[in-house]
């Protein structure tokens, strides 16, 4: 059993059970479930990304040692996730969240930081010896972060599974818990893509008035070109290049101008992309101004344009 699990890290936590206080709870959440740890299991490992520390920490040391610094009037530090914090919770870093121990006494967690979005999701996280001073009767340890190779994944979880199936163990991949959370998120988004993507391709009508109004503007300069000899189907080509190049160019730093902006979401486990919404979304805009382009032009681009040159 013990060389099976070898090279397999292990963080324990003692839970408190509460409220939901992830985004899969669209209500809001008074009074979170709470996770007492070692604050140096987490420190030496430099575990999770910190959003926002309400305090200054040496340069060598860890957010998570702020969970040691019990204040003088006996409010206990906490660190939570950022999404839990701002939209569960409805709180910000520095605000007090208010417990009930297992004497029936109020005690306050003053949230000292915040993780970047992470699995830890739901939870309040105060130092193992906090814990144990409100929840003295709470027993052992009841949920765990494993640390293993990707290559023994399967086989660690199939081994701990197995050995403790009495004690009901359940095993969760930290992607699959990640989609899971973002999958709410992700719903917002989808729905805010539609309906931006709706005004982007009514706004590509005012793309067609534009392009209208230009070559109104333009169609002495368009005359001189026929009086050189340009025909009127070469010079429809040029005028639907030149607006099919600017169409294209907007499209395209926009685009890149978005993968900018998300590319870091974009490196954290469980992104989902939405490849073919996206390419949909993209290509409808690129059609629906490219149909506006042409009947502006076919519009504009009727008559002669030599009659344009008798008023210079």
């Amino acid at each position: 059993f013990q060389d099976e699990l070898e090279g397999v890290r292990f963080v324990s936590f003692r839970r408190r059970d509460g409220e939901q206080a992830s985004c899969l709870n669209l209500n809001r959440a008074q009074r979170p479930q709470l996770l007492g740890v070692d604050p140096e299991a987490l420190a030496s490992r430099n575990a999770f990304t910190f959003a926002q520390v309400n305090a200054e920490i040496p340069e060598d040391s860890s957010a998570w040692n702020l969970l040691s610094n019990n204040a003088p009037d006996g409010t206990v530090p906490g660190i939570a996730d950022i999404n839990s914090i701002m939209w569960a919770m409805g709180k910000n870093v520095g605000d007090i969240l208010e417990f009930q121990n297992t004497r029936g006494e109020t005690f306050r967690v003053r949230l000292v930081a915040a993780v970047a979005n992470s699995i830890l999701q739901g939870n309040v996280i105060i130092s193992e010896s906090a814990f144990l001073q409100h929840y003295p009767n709470e027993p052992g340890y009841k949920t765990f972060l494993l640390d293993a190779p990707a290559e023994q994944k399967e086989s660690v979880a199939i081994t701990l599974t197995r050995a403790m199936e009495d004690d009901g163990l359940s095993l969760s991949d930290t992607i699959e818990r990640m989609q899971a959370f973002n999958a709410v998120q992700n719903t917002y988004l989808s729905t805010f893509q539609l309906l931006g993507g709706l005004g982007m391709v009514l706004g590509s009508f005012g793309l067609g008035v534009v392009v209208l109004r230009n070559l109104l503007d333009r169609r002495t300069e368009l005359g001189l070109l026929t009086a050189v000899g340009f025909t009127h189907n070469r010079i429809r080509m040029l005028v639907l290049l030149e607006h099919f190049g600017l169409l294209s160019a907007g499209l395209f730093t926009g685009s890149l101008s978005a993968l900018i902006a998300v590319f870091p979401s974009l490196q954290s486990p469980g992104a989902d992309i939405p490849y073919a919404s996206l390419a949909l979304t993209l290509f409808t805009i690129f059609g629906t101004g490219f149909i506006w382009i042409l009947f502006a032009t076919q519009s504009a681009l009727k008559g002669h344009f030599l009659y344009s040159l008798r008023d210079q």
